[in-house]
């Protein structure tokens, strides 16, 4: 019999590998599969580390199998992604089993002629052991070289050299290796992919409306999870062991999952008690928990997002928290069907999410460089008609989860350009930040930037404009 989470960890990985799903959907597609906590932690796993190192994966298939990727069928490709996987990094999982179980997946699959190609792919890696054939780093003496030299300057040999360890061996996408390489260097483009291939801790952030920081560190060692404060954000809690998503504190609102990086977008509000505020990319809804606390019972609250799945989703997670803003359906592509009502606006823009490649590791695959393009003249409609609904004197906040300048200062100085009216509010030193992030995060600009490489936080942006 072919363990569940095996089978689970199939039928979710050809969902994202097909378009079908995100991650997150498709894991949880496939929990009712595997109703064992342990089971269901391994598919997980699997699942995660299989599309996080993809491309070295597909390296070692086409290497071991003897023909290009194109030529294999695309269930036995992923059945040999997850499986090279396992063998790989998971050293807990017996590898017999491993190759026991992806010959049975592969039949199972009605793809039993290619059993025999699976089985000896899967034991020529095991024969291979660490030796496997990867791209090497680029030589030491090399990269010191070209220390002060633009990456385009670099021989064409260094840059193909560079290119193949970073885009395979570390496994991201080579136009986005390439984009990095030009503006970080080596050294760091080298960490933050490092970063990225690390799987993420659990933060949460602790809901104010409900409880403290403190009380809430109390209750969940109470409860047997083990958290540290984390090191930017003030409401932040990282957890070093078990699962507070099985206590009553997440059942009551007392705490919710949500990365520090973006944990840091709210306080940059600066809302006051009293203010009327607009978050008009609101689900899944931390930040507008965070913003609830800030203004109190005095102020008006707005929160807004496009359509009734997004709005359930944001009313879920508002209502377990005990916030309550008043919920408005809006397409702000279109415009916003408000007029200069609001002292403060945070335009939480949709974006490549290129940023966040540590947690969700399909968007390194998912994204083309098309994409920000695309995505940038999006964030710009959208950044102008939120900017219809604030008033004289007032504060707009844009923010996203890319990495990119495309979508981030190159929007900012695109919005300004057509919005006269703006002018640039360079974000000062918010006092509720700890101290280790007050001087850090910000760019000479004035602009939230946070990196992997200098922060060990997922890469966020956030700009700020006050009308006239």
């Amino acid at each position: 019999m072919i363990a569940p989470a095996r089978v689970a960890a199939l039928r979710a990985i050809r969902a994202v590998t097909k378009g079908q799903a995100d991650l997150a959907a498709a894991l949880h597609r496939v929990r009712p599969d595997v109703p064992d906590r342990r089971d269901r932690a391994l598919a997980n796993e699997i699942v995660a580390g299989t599309l996080r190192w993809q491309a070295a994966l597909d390296h070692l298939v086409q290497h071991f199998a003897e023909r290009p990727l194109h030529k294999l069928d695309p269930v036995v490709l992923d059945v040999l992604r997850l499986s090279i996987y396992q063998l790989i990094h998971l050293d807990r999982v017996p590898p017999s089993a491993v190759v026991s179980d992806a010959v049975d997946l592969t039949r199972s699959a009605g793809k039993g002629s290619a059993a025999g190609l699976t089985n000896a792919v899967l034991r020529a890696i095991l024969r291979a052991g660490p030796s496997l054939p990867l791209p090497a780093p680029p030589a030491h003496d090399a990269i010191t070289s070209v220390a002060h030299l633009p990456f385009a300057q670099w021989s064409s040999s260094l840059k193909q050299d560079t290119l193949e360890f970073l885009s395979i061996t570390q496994s991201h996408p080579a136009w986005l290796i390439e984009r990095w390489l030009g503006r970080y260097g080596y050294v760091d483009t080298l960490a933050w992919t490092t970063f990225n291939n690390q799987p993420a801790p659990m933060t949460l952030f602790v809901n104010t409306l409900r409880t403290t920081v403190e009380a809430a560190t109390l209750a969940l060692h109470d409860r047997g999870i083990a958290v540290r404060p984390s090191l930017f954000a003030p409401q932040g809690l990282v957890v070093e062991h078990g699962n507070p998503l099985l206590t009553d504190l997440w059942e009551r609102g007392h705490i919710l999952v949500q990365d520090e990086a973006s944990q840091l977008i709210a306080p940059l509000m600066r809302a006051a008690p009293g203010e009327r505020l607009l978050d008009a990319c609101a689900a899944p809804g931390g930040k507008t928990v965070a913003l609830a606390a800030s203004v109190t019972t005095h102020g008006l609250l707005v929160a807004g997002d496009l359509g009734s799945n997004r709005l359930e989703l944001l009313s879920e997670t508002l209502t377990r928290c005990g916030a309550a803003p008043a919920l408005v359906a809006h397409d702000l592509a279109v415009r916003s069907p408000f007029g200069r009502a609001f002292d403060a606006v945070l335009v939480d823009a949709p974006c490549t999410g290129l940023g966040t490649l540590r947690r969700d590791p399909e968007i390194r695959w998912r994204r083309q460089p098309a994409d920000l393009e695309r995505l940038a003249r999006l964030q710009i409609r959208m950044l102008r008609s939120a900017a219809a609904t604030v008033r004289s004197g007032g504060r707009l906040l844009y923010a996203t989860c890319s990495s990119e300048p495309d979508e981030n200062e190159r929007v900012a100085e695109a919005f300004l350009s057509a919005e006269p009216d703006f002018r640039a509010a360079p974000l000062l030193v918010v006092e509720s930040l700890r101290p280790t992030a007050r001087d850090t995060v910000l760019s000479e600009a004035g602009h939230l930037r946070t990196y992997p490489h200098k922060h060990a936080l997922d890469a966020f942006f956030a700009a700020a404009f006050r009308r006239r």
